[in-house]
């Protein structure tokens, strides 16, 4: 032990001490600065903003700065086609040169998806359950029903369309809607003598009714001045009102 301690005091041991301290500083040094050259330290771009640019913009302005990009495509409701919706790295980050940008793109065509099943359920289910398919509501019309705002009907550009059927996301679907007056009962209006346009206004406006079967009577010469000969149902000694939304029947001649 006291011979070990006594080379540790050579001048021997130090100058080894001191050449190996300055080969691992040297070589620590060579490292640090092949590394920082390796990956180019502070050397690089920041990434511009690329979000709300049309497609061609956004490649323009990559190019410009030597980026690479990648591309993928999503149809987003209400926004224009070809447009930027999102970018990876985002705008202002700073990143190497000749790094791939990944694009998000709006889709010129909006995919198709199938109805859900809605009939029967409450306009705020409805609207919920088309709004997670990506469809819209548009139009709601009520006709006389006993459930107050049900949907019994649904219709896609004036057609009548049922669930399982395709149409393209984004689109506006129109509801058909029950009152809840179905179950009321209203006056039956009288028709004789009035004319076909007249009886329609007082069934619809007047009654709430609905025009049923039109028949004409002998020879009509002129439709628009017929007027109504016959109605079913009538005002009778036992029957005066009817249920809202019933049809009614008219019979039109030009006899008087």
């Amino acid at each position: 032990m006291g011979k070990f301690i006594s080379y540790l005091k050579t001048n021997s041991f130090r100058n080894n001490f001191i050449a190996a301290v300055i080969t691992v500083a040297i070589l620590l040094f060579i490292a640090f600065f092949s590394l920082r050259y390796y990956t180019k330290h502070g050397q690089g771009l920041n990434v511009p903003a690329l979000k709300g640019l049309s497609f061609t913009q956004a490649v323009s302005k990559l190019e410009e700065l030597g980026f690479r990009y990648e591309v993928d495509s999503v149809y987003i409701m209400d926004t224009p086609p070809g447009t930027v919706i999102d970018q990876d790295p985002d705008a202002r980050t700073f990143v190497k040169d000749n790094r791939t940008i990944y694009l998000t793109v709006s889709m010129n065509t909006a995919p198709n998806v199938k109805l859900p099943d809605v009939e029967f359920k409450s306009l705020r289910q409805a609207q919920a359950i088309i709004e997670s398919f990506g469809l819209k509501l548009g139009d709601t019309t009520y006709k006389p029903d006993v459930s107050r705002d049900v949907v019994l009907q649904v219709s896609f550009s004036g057609q009548p369309i049922k669930a399982g059927e395709t149409i393209p996301k984004g689109s506006r679907i129109d509801f058909l809607l029950g009152d809840g007056k179905g179950s009321e009962e209203v006056d039956i209006p009288t028709l004789l003598g009035l004319t076909k346009d007249e009886a329609l206004f007082a069934i619809r406006n007047g009654a709430m009714l609905s025009l049923g079967t039109v028949t004409y009577e002998g020879a009509v010469t002129d439709s628009a001045a017929a007027i109504v000969i016959k109605q079913d149902p009538i005002v009778t000694d036992s029957t005066t009102k009817v249920k809202i939304g019933t049809p009614v029947n008219i019979t039109l001649s030009n006899k008087k």
